[in-house]
């Protein structure tokens, strides 16, 4: 677990052991980056090295993947037992290019998920609020010179702390969570503070015209505290 990045990083020998069922494994992945690199497969620029333990119980330097490149790892791998992965992956291509036409496709798989999660419809509903109230927001940083990625997580962030008291790392590690998104395991009460928040940064930034980071840090305080302040309240 990277936990900078948040994300899983696996032993790409590991998962050619297992697909290609070899005795050799570090042979055949060398044999196949270099097939790989020659065929111009940006694969190769995904891959980083960590110290893993190996069979002897001691640490080596070895090849890692994240999720996404291990996926396609996967479907380099000509195996009987990549076959399922490549027929889930055309399967889910599939069904994301129907969203692209009908969006309302997504709507409702994003529904089912949270259904299978256990959740009632008023929380769904809520949920599904807070979305859109997120997306009026990042709409608006980035038609002004928010930078997607980092700037946006420094400014969601600053959001989160001045409503809640704590940051997204430390508020994730209170309910016990890694990869998954804090938001669709937070409480009644978290989604409606955490809209607030969002909703007052919005309308804060839209009536200052505020352009750039640091104009919308300051926004991003502002509105922040206004939710804070009603769950202190509260």
């Amino acid at each position: 677990w990277n936990d900078k990045d948040e994300k899983w990083l696996f032993s790409v020998v590991d998962i050619i052991r297992i697909l290609a069922r070899n005795d050799r494994p570090r042979k055949y992945w060398d044999d196949l980056k270099r097939k790989l690199k020659s065929e111009g497969s940006e694969l190769s620029e995904k891959i980083g090295q960590l110290k893993m333990r190996a069979d002897d119980g001691k640490m080596y330097l070895t090849d890692v993947l994240d999720v996404e490149g291990v996926l396609r790892l996967v479907q380099s791998v000509p195996s009987p037992k990549a076959e399922p992965f490549k027929l889930w992956l055309a399967k889910v291509g599939y069904e994301r290019m129907q969203e692209t036409v009908d969006p309302e496709l997504a709507v409702n798989r994003g529904r089912k998920t949270w259904q299978m999660m256990g959740r009632s419809q008023k929380w769904i509903e809520q949920r599904m609020m807070s979305v859109e109230t997120r997306n009026k927001l990042t709409d608006y940083w980035a038609d002004h010179g928010i930078e997607k990625g980092e700037e946006f997580a420094k400014l969601t962030n600053i959001i989160h702390q001045e409503w809640s008291g704590l940051s997204v790392k430390i508020h994730k590690k209170i309910k016990n969570l890694t990869y998954h998104n804090l938001r669709d395991h937070m409480s009644e009460a978290e989604i409606i503070f955490t809209a607030l928040a969002e909703l007052s940064t919005r309308q804060i930034s839209d009536k200052e015209k505020t352009e750039g980071y640091g104009q919308n840090e300051n926004t991003a305080r502002k509105g922040g505290r206004i939710s804070g302040n009603a769950r202190k309240s509260l």
